[in-house]
């Protein structure tokens, strides 16, 4: 495994890459890597020849009272999963490297980016469409990896691909969770035992919301509701969101809505604190003969 801290660097080692004639799978990440991030790089070593990890914490998607200062980093332990998991190259370059000069430049993203962490953190998704669209132009990669955790980043990144002619492939993951059920998230590290225990109040919400929506009438707006109020009955948590909305155009749904009767995939997100820690989860439903991607 080879690591490259330049642009230059991580250029040349792809350029010998592309020579061999070897197809390249991409797994971009913030670090302090999880099972989670795993999960990607192993599917991106299945399926491509060669796998590249970038490990940067990007601070155009931080809004000015967020935790860029303060997110976990752990490069050593990072670099050994990587080994551990087969990466080819690891990217691990420096806010200097990446942005030498204060970006001038926004890639702006409309309609996916206006509802849930969109509307709670203005700005965040400029800042994730700028690094993504500079990561895929350095490294040009065949497939690019995202978990579904984070379904709107993947339906954001679906779009700018779409709409700039990006000649790669986006493959969304599985989210990957605990055994009782709280999905990994490099943030849960900043939970008190008291939150984390109470934070498995997202993963009980959708399994609930799955035994919900074949209730015959149950419209957008009731599952909401019962949603909501489920996630109250966990002390210490404040909602930031609990909504349903078309996926992946994620356009709402009137709340009277009957939702076995709509003909396409909804996905139900959240966005939940505990303390100053912001935890979101979501699942896709397939109301019409059944339900998917749980």
């Amino acid at each position: 495994m080879k690591i490259c801290r330049t642009i230059a660097g991580l250029k040349q080692q792809l350029g010998e890459l592309r020579q061999e004639g070897k197809t390249i799978g991409f797994v971009p990440t913030m670090g302090f890597l999880h099972e989670g991030h795993a999960s990607l790089m192993r599917q991106a070593k299945e399926q491509n020849e060669a796998a590249v990890l970038s490990i940067f914490v990007n601070p155009t998607q931080f809004g000015p009272n967020e935790d860029f200062d303060r997110y976990p980093r752990d490069e050593e332990r990072d670099l050994e999963l990587a080994e551990q998991n087969g990466m080819d190259l690891v990217f691990l370059p420096s806010v200097e490297e990446m942005y030498p000069r204060k970006p001038l430049t926004s890639v702006l993203v409309s309609g996916v980016t206006t509802r849930l962490c969109g509307a709670s953190r203005p700005g965040h998704f400029d800042g994730v469409g700028l690094i993504v669209s500079k990561l895929f132009h350095i490294v040009q990669p065949d497939r690019a990896y995202f978990g579904m955790k984070d379904a709107q980043q993947v339906a954001v990144i679906t779009q700018l691909v779409e709409d700039l002619n990006f000649n790669v492939d986006v493959v969304p993951c599985p989210t990957v969770r605990e055994p009782d059920g709280l999905a990994l998230s490099s943030r849960n590290v900043y939970l008190s035992a008291q939150q984390r225990s109470q934070a498995v109040v997202l993963s009980q919400s959708l399994q609930l919301a799955k035994e919900w929506i074949p209730q015959p009438g149950m419209t957008a707006g009731e599952l909401v509701e019962r949603v909501k109020n489920h996630i109250r009955g966990a002390s210490g948590a404040a909602i930031d969101y609990v909504e349903l909305l078309r996926f992946p155009s994620l356009e709402e749904l009137s709340a009277d809505a009957a939702i076995n009767e709509l003909p396409y995939t909804v996905i139900l997100a959240l966005a939940v604190k505990f303390g100053n820690t912001r935890l979101i989860d979501n699942s896709l439903y397939e109301p019409i003969g059944g339900v998917d991607h749980v």
